[in-house]
């Protein structure tokens, strides 16, 4: 009974659902799964938010500190970046995962969370020169 209900929805989403592309391929994967991809997606969304709200948060305290630090700037340009990149590429990671779970692959590697760890353990060094350098 589960499977032909599964397959009367997956024929009447099949039109209603977007990306479309993305939907025309493979057969529907255990709604867990699907769940789960959503779920991962928005955690990246979520950081990418903290990522930006931290940017805007020390270009604002560098704007009424009454000294604007260009130091301080280039951090929060380096967070607003950051949270950019990690929004900016949230959909296409979840979309390539959809795609693997529909067609039964394995799933891709993480590409963007080494740059991000990475990436940001170095923003981390910089905010730390940052305090030593200014008294922030």
């Amino acid at each position: 009974m589960w499977a032909g209900y599964r397959e009367a929805m997956a024929r009447d989403d099949e039109d209603s659902r977007w990306p479309r592309r993305l939907y025309q391929d493979g057969a529907e994967p255990d709604p867990r799964f699907t769940l789960a991809n959503e779920r991962t997606f928005l955690a990246w969304i979520r950081t990418a938010l903290a990522l930006m709200a931290g940017g805007v948060g020390i270009e604002a305290l560098n704007a009424v500190s009454g000294h604007p630090d260009p130091l301080r700037t280039a951090l929060a340009v380096l967070l607003l970046l950051a949270g950019t990149l990690c929004s900016a590429t949230a959909f296409t990671r979840w979309m390539i995962t959809e795609r693997a779970l529909r067609l039964g692959r394995p799933l891709p590697a993480p590409r963007l969370a080494p740059v991000l760890g990475y990436g940001l353990g170095v923003i981390g060094l910089l905010a730390c020169v940052l305090v030593f350098l200014t008294g922030w």
